[in-house]
């Protein structure tokens, strides 16, 4: 499979997994939902919320409110800890970036029809030789990246079911986002949409 240059430090594998293979990681992801439903996050300070509704794996999970960003243990809304990340991404973690330590948080965010994921950093993780991988499900994404700084000039790619992507080393800290979903472009994810699979290392390894 041949691994496809976006930018310094971004590298995309198109349709890494089969149709088979995603129905079969599919399902894993929607047991663990039963455990940890997917909720809508809210913006710091103002408490607007998401467009995108989200939920984690692992043994930590990525929550917004209105008192900022942060890695947490358990669900907002449940107090329960996150499900475990399938063994599935954590064999593709390791196939893929070869870091030296395992990815403690797979956030988990479903966009239905109209939602989308403004230009932002992952700047969150205290790992920052860690790189970010990410796994599209369902409905094709148009994905926006750029450099280090909000005004850099940006690039648009097509994300569609079944892509692996991954960013580190010089674009690690770069601004990317959603800029819309291509609806009804897939009909892996019932009742339509798209679900983005994001692996992260949030602590320093020891």
């Amino acid at each position: 499979m041949k691994a496809i240059a976006i930018a310094p430090g971004v590298t995309l594998w198109r349709e890494r997994f089969d149709r088979a293979a995603q129905l079969a990681l599919l399902d894993e992801i929607m047991q663990r939902v039963e455990h940890a439903p997917f909720y809508r996050p809210q913006m710091p300070g103002s408490g607007a919320l998401f467009s995108v509704e989200e939920t984690n794996l692992g043994t930590l999970g990525w929550v917004s409110d209105r008192n900022g960003y942060r890695y947490d243990a358990h669900h907002p809304l449940t107090g329960v800890a996150w499900p475990a990340i399938p063994q599935t991404l954590l064999d593709l973690w390791n196939e893929m970036t070869a870091y030296r330590a395992p990815p403690e948080c797979c956030l988990v965010n479903l966009y239905r029809r109209g939602a989308r994921m403004g230009l932002h950093q992952d700047r969150d993780e205290q790992a920052e030789d860690a790189p970010v991988l990410s796994v599209s499900l369902g409905d094709a994404a148009i994905f926006r990246i750029g450099g280090t700084t909000r005004k850099g000039s940006t690039q648009s790619v097509k994300l569609s079911s079944g892509d692996v992507l991954t960013f580190g080393g010089p674009a690690r800290r770069a601004f990317h986002g959603i800029d819309r979903i291509v609806s009804g472009s897939s009909t892996l994810i019932p009742g339509g949409g798209r679900i983005n699979l994001t692996l992260r290392r949030v602590t320093v390894p020891k």
